[in-house]
């Protein structure tokens, strides 16, 4: 598709809960994985506890998120990297609930977003109209290395806070993805977790105790993979836990 393309994104189908999704691609082989980390953030989505060891429960990081501190440290900025404009499409892939508390409406930007967890994107359909109308445009139910959507459509992408639940491998697909559905000078903002934060180890203990495995990869290794994808680095910003990489794609 041309550059500059005034096409609106596809709507495609979607799922009416996880298991469907799930149920719909049986022999793609990260539905394992897919299935867990689902299962986790639904359950804490839904608020529902996990009963944990007590010498999880005695680690600092864990006192830290129980007190609420954890968060910040977790968040990554992704409008710092890029921040979106007036009229412009962009692509949030495992937003959460992201336009319910990012300023969509002060960037006047148009809000699509893709989701895996099913209590999330059911929570942020049925909100996000009644917030804006306009520029909510819906989130898919769908794992980020199957984007529901057309080539060529997005001014950016963003993808924080999950990179660290999948291995390389899977973030290869992710990428191509990605690149495939933003137009020829868009922007894709992601984060990973940084191995060589002091954070970092006790992080993915906890991480894993919860139901999702933290994968504790070089940053090398991701500046890597982004170039073997055709892609740039052209900014990084470090955090407390991730560091953020801003990408364009040749």
């Amino acid at each position: 598709m041309a550059k500059g393309n005034s096409r609106e994104p596809g709507a495609g189908g979607q799922g009416t809960g996880l298991a469907n999704f799930l149920a719909a691609q049986p022999g793609d082989p990260w539905q394992p994985t897919l299935a867990a980390i689902a299962q986790r953030f639904n359950r804490e989505y839904r608020g529902e506890t996990v009963d944990l060891p007590d010498e999880v429960k005695a680690l600092p990081i864990y006192q830290e998120k129980v007190a609420g501190i954890l968060a910040p440290k977790a968040a990554s900025p992704f409008w710092e990297m890029a921040r979106p404009k007036k009229g412009e499409r962009w692509l949030d892939i495992g937003c959460g609930v992201s336009f319910l508390i990012y300023p969509w409406r002060d960037w006047d930007a148009f809000f699509y977003g893709q989701e895996i967890c099913s209590v999330a994107a059911d929570g942020l359909n049925a909100r996000g109209p009644q917030l804006n109308s306009k520029l909510f445009k819906g989130v898919k139910l769908g794992a980020a290395h199957q984007l529901g959507y057309e080539n060529a459509v997005f001014d950016g992408a963003i993808a924080t806070g999950f990179s660290c639940y999948y291995p390389l491998d899977y973030w290869k697909l992710v990428l191509a993805e990605v690149k495939r559905v933003l137009k020829p000078d868009g922007i894709f903002v992601f984060d990973v977790l940084n191995p060589e934060s002091p954070l970092a180890e006790n992080w993915a203990i906890l991480e894993t105790y919860l139901g999702s495995e933290a994968w504790l990869e070089p940053l090398t290794a991701w500046s890597a993979l982004v170039k073997d994808a055709g892609g740039k680095v052209i900014k990084t910003q470090p955090g407390e836990l991730f560091q953020l990489y801003k990408v364009k794609f040749s």
